[in-house]
């Protein structure tokens, strides 16, 4: 196991506020972590990329469509994105290297990926 993969697990699985997630490196565009089992398809990882930084505005009005499932916006601005459905939530969080994508329950806080983002923001490379 990679050090980003140790990182969702200790970070956000064990607090058992998210159900899944995935570390995608922006400039390589593709996923070099996740949890297991949470496969992030190469068109929704452009997808989230494209969202920060050509289509945020859309976003904010129409949602996002994330793995065959339309979410709504909750709130978004130039570093994260929260969207929820019947099901549950998604939250997206940009540094200046990686996203991360987080799968969480309605009953469930989102705001744990705070602290994964601040360590990934110390790390400049998939592992």
């Amino acid at each position: 196991m990679n050090q980003l993969q140790a990182l969702l697990n200790d970070s956000l699985i064990r607090t058992k506020h998210v159900e899944n997630a995935a570390i995608i490196d922006i400039k390589e565009r593709k996923v070099c972590a996740s949890t297991f089992g949470f496969n992030v398809p190469p068109e929704n990882a452009l997808s989230l990329i494209y969202a920060f930084y050509k289509n945020l505005l859309q976003v904010r009005r129409g949602g996002l469509c994330f793995k065959e499932k339309y979410y709504k916006c909750v709130r978004a601005d130039e570093h994260s994105i929260y969207l929820q459905n019947v099901r549950g939530g998604l939250i997206v969080v940009k540094t200046n290297t990686f996203i991360l994508v987080a799968t969480y329950r309605v009953d469930m806080y989102p705001s744990v990926c705070v602290e994964a983002v601040e360590k990934l923001g110390k790390r400049n490379a998939c592992s």
